[in-house]
């Protein structure tokens, strides 16, 4: 089961987290990457054409040594740095031809070289303005609906990062609580600014004040996806890099992060998004919707996240929703009406386990502000232990049968 392998990896990193995780510590205890063989340029689907990430052999090496490598293999090969990864990973992305990557594999400063890949949103479908129901549904064990969200408290000490296309920080919806983080696909203004949709909706389930689950977190725009919805493994992972060092950084911030995209089993990010839960930050991503076992998609199969599976209003799996033993619980994904980017006062509805994630990222982050001293570890715990059991209809072979539950954090 997934939850125990987690446990097991919070064990190994520190009996409770007492002191903050360093990032050496977190590396051999996240995820570990398997060492490519020289000559040899690790694949991936649908791959991205002469971009390659170039991981450190040193996996201790500081943020100068990272960035003095790059410069002295830039000169050396004569190829381009796109993005330096200085805390969950120890590399950088570079822009090469198929000739300077295998070049880069016979280099004994490396531990492998990995085909970059595109990545994108996991949100499937716009219908009209149907109501939504996916608050309604999480603070109560049963059906039907009771018409009402309870909630303990609206996490106003909590950082929610929305690794997604941007969020349009002006919508109403937000009362001023979205900020610019970071930016690696550029080309909007401001920096970080949605001009996708998909981001907004999703920092409206995360946060709104009228759709949301915590409703004075401050959600932080890691905006890693372009106006199309896609990107590169390269680009996200240099978002959760920066996460990861705001999170070593700042030890006592509560934050969470929320990942509703995807795409093929990468294990780069896999190990980059397991080194920043290790840095203390939880994620909640999405499982995926190919309807199949979401242990074949990335982030998604990574052991210490909680990966999110969709239901609709009558509690089913939703026909899309990956399934499988990856996964930790599923959450409301059917349907959701939030925030939508394209003015400061449109919604949306939309389906896919982009829209499942958010619930858990916002109850995640409900759960960190009642229980500070709490590690990432702990919270994914509670979520999976305090889940309802048994209520999803088809869950999918090896699946979990639990539904989230906002209502197991006290007041």
């Amino acid at each position: 089961m997934k939850l125990t392998r987690r446990l097991v990896l919070a064990a190994a990193v520190a009996t409770a987290l007492g002191g903050v995780v360093s990032p050496v510590a977190a590396s051999p205890t996240g995820l570990a990457l398997a060492d490519t063989a020289p000559g040899r340029v690790t694949t991936a689907a649908e791959p991205i054409p002469d971009s390659y990430l170039a991981l450190l052999a040193d996996e201790q090496a500081s943020a100068d040594v990272v960035k003095r490598t790059a410069d002295e293999v830039a000169r050396q090969y004569g190829i381009g740095i796109v993005h330096l990864y200085t805390s969950a990973l120890k590399g950088f992305a570079v822009k090469a031809d198929a000739e300077q990557a295998r070049k880069l594999t016979e280099d004994r400063r490396f531990r492998g070289i990995w085909q970059d890949a595109e990545v994108r949103t996991t949100a499937l479908q716009v219908q009209t303005s149907p109501p939504s129901w996916g608050l309604n549904r999480i603070d109560q064990r049963s059906l039907p609906f009771d018409t009402k969200y309870h909630h303990p408290n609206t996490a106003p000490s909590v950082k929610a990062y929305i690794i997604d296309t941007g969020i349009r920080y002006t919508h109403q919806e937000f009362n001023g609580q979205a900020i610019y983080g970071i930016d690696t696909v550029g080309g909007v203004f401001p920096p970080g600014n949605d001009c996708h949709g998909h981001g907004t909706h999703v920092a409206g389930t995360v946060g709104g004040q009228t759709v949301g689950v915590a409703k004075d977190v401050q959600l932080v725009s890691v905006r890693v996806l372009n106006c199309a919805g896609s990107g590169s493994y390269a680009g996200v992972i240099a978002g959760v890099d920066w996460v990861t060092n705001n999170a070593i950084m700042n030890p006592g911030t509560r934050a969470v992060a929320n990942m509703s995209l995807g795409g093929g089993t990468y294990a780069p990010l896999n190990t980059a998004v397991a080194n920043s839960i290790a840095a203390n930050v939880h994620y909640s991503v999405s499982a995926g919707n190919s309807n199949n076992n979401a242990c074949l998609q990335s982030p998604a199969s990574t052991p210490a996240a909680t990966t999110v599976g969709s239901t609709n209003s009558n509690d089913y799996r939703s026909a899309f929703s990956s399934y499988g033993p990856c996964l930790d619980l599923f959450a409301p994904g059917g349907s959701i009406y939030s925030a939508w980017g394209s003015s400061d006062t449109a919604y949306a509805t939309l389906s896919g386990t982009s829209m499942a994630a958010p619930h858990v990222t916002g109850t995640a982050a409900l759960w960190r502000h009642r229980f500070p001293g709490d590690t990432a570890w702990q919270t994914a715990a509670a979520l999976a232990d305090n889940a309802t059991p048994g209520v999803v209809v088809n869950p999918g072979a090896g699946s979990p049968n639990r539904l989230l539950f906002m209502g197991m954090v006290p007041a």
